[in-house]
């Protein structure tokens, strides 16, 4: 299916494409009323929902590829001012997600220096983990932060667990639109990703040197040419270009690899969508000790938020009289 094929009317998407010709596939994502969704719930200082941001649509780059139904989860735990990060991707397109950050740190926060927002994460670690069900085997890969961004430990990750070269570019911000209804205004938040898989189904393998001799020999190599342009025209990419609600993502592919004959495929509908219900944290509360319960009574009931969606739920002390310890 060519870029000419596909009309989509949306905002809330993810594209995948190939460019055969650069032995490359890759995906392209950009949220709008799904990243507004999730942020507004909690009113963020912009710092954190930049972060947050770009934090989701890694998260839908990443999950996108799970080939059943399942979860991908992405959780940062570091000690910069945004000490935690946590992203859910459901395998019906839906996402959800929250952070954990420290408000007087963040105030006091200048994004204007360089690496400002890896100075946000700090040291830790990043850990991504799949779950497809009881029946399978969780899979969990972790990768450290030493304040790096985002795509920067994604690249780590690949490296590291996938073995499969890989770029990644991530960007999110607040934008203000004049439609015929009004002034709109919310979040933008996009990702783009390609890796390197050519027909031999190896990864770029050393040139020779005129000696016959590769280049690998003393542990340093030559990427393929192949790959090298990929990545060259990838990083021409820019932040307005990306979150641009007037630029769709088909043409934004082609924009970068028409030379190659890039080809584009059914693309994953997106939504915010939490798993959050009275009856999963009536069960959740039926597990704590009765010195628990009591300690969560205020004004004669039990009043649980939800980190993710802020739903409050709310119940009658009494049912938890004889909990399931």
């Amino acid at each position: 299916m060519t870029t000419a094929e596909i009309v989509i009317d949306a905002d809330d998407f993810l594209l995948p494409f190939q460019v055969k010709q650069l032995g490359c596939r890759g995906r392209i994502v950009r949220l709008s009323t799904t990243v507004t969704d999730i942020l507004n719930r909690h009113d963020y200082p912009q710092p954190v929902a930049h972060l947050l941001g770009e934090a989701l649509a890694l998260t839908a780059l990443l999950g996108a590829a799970l080939k059943m139904e399942g979860k991908l989860s992405l959780q940062t735990k570091s000690d910069g001012p945004i000490d935690m990060l946590v992203v859910d991707y459901m395998s019906t397109g839906t996402l959800r997600a929250y952070a954990h950050f420290d408000a007087e740190a963040i105030a006091a926060h200048d994004s204007s220096v360089k690496n400002a927002t890896a100075d946000l994460l700090g040291k830790g670690h990043m850990a991504l983990t799949i779950d497809q069900g009881k029946y399978t085997e969780r899979y969990q890969g972790i990768v450290p932060l030493t304040n790096i961004s985002l795509s920067e430990a994604a690249h780590t990750y690949f490296d590291q667990s996938e073995q499969i070269p890989t770029n990644i570019y991530l960007a999110a911000g607040p934008f203000i639109s004049n439609t015929p209804e009004g002034v709109l205004s919310g979040w933008q938040a996009g990702g783009m990703m390609i890796q390197y898989l050519p027909d031999t189904g190896g990864t770029p393998q050393p040139r020779e040197l005129p000696s016959g001799k590769a280049t690998e020999e003393d542990g340093d190599h030559e990427e393929d040419d192949r790959w090298i342009r990929a990545k060259a025209l990838m990083n021409t990419i820019e932040d307005h270009e990306l979150l641009d609600p007037t630029v769709s993502l088909e043409r934004l592919v082609y924009r970068f690899f028409h030379e190659e004959g890039v080809h584009v495929f059914e693309p994953v509908m997106l939504e915010r969508g939490c798993q959050c219900s009275s009856h999963k944290v009536e069960q959740m509360l039926g597990q704590f000790s009765q010195d628990d319960i009591n300690a969560m009574i205020k004004d004669d009931k039990i009043i649980v938020t939800c980190e993710f969606c802020s739903q409050s739920y709310t119940f009658d002390p009494a049912n938890f009289e004889n909990p399931k310890v």
